[in-house]
């Protein structure tokens, strides 16, 4: 049985390096809360691609001693300053999750 820790996990994983998603553009595509987003990510693998998920400002996360933004810089992610500059990154599927 799939929990929504593996749904966060699958949408998580599609993110394209370059591209991100804020916890809330996770959970409008399978219909979770922000903070469930956030809970479940707690819990994903280090295989998943977390600093790919960024709050809605744009700020990267600060967990894992604070290296997404390395991480983001390195498959040069378009930046504003310190943060993701969201028009440019956010990263926007093509079909619903639920197809």
């Amino acid at each position: 049985m799939r929990s929504y820790i593996d749904d966060v996990r699958d949408v998580v994983a599609s993110i394209p390096p370059g591209s991100v998603a804020s916890y809330g553009d996770i959970g409008r595509r399978i219909d979770l809360g922000p903070r469930q987003v956030g809970r479940a990510m707690g819990l994903l693998a280090e295989g998943v691609p977390w600093w790919r998920v960024v709050h809605a400002d744009g700020t990267p996360a600060s967990c894992h001693g604070g290296r997404a933004r390395e991480f983001l810089n390195d498959e040069h992610t378009p930046m504003r300053g310190t943060r993701v500059d969201m028009e440019r990154a956010r990263y926007r599927w093509e079909r619903p999750a639920s197809e």
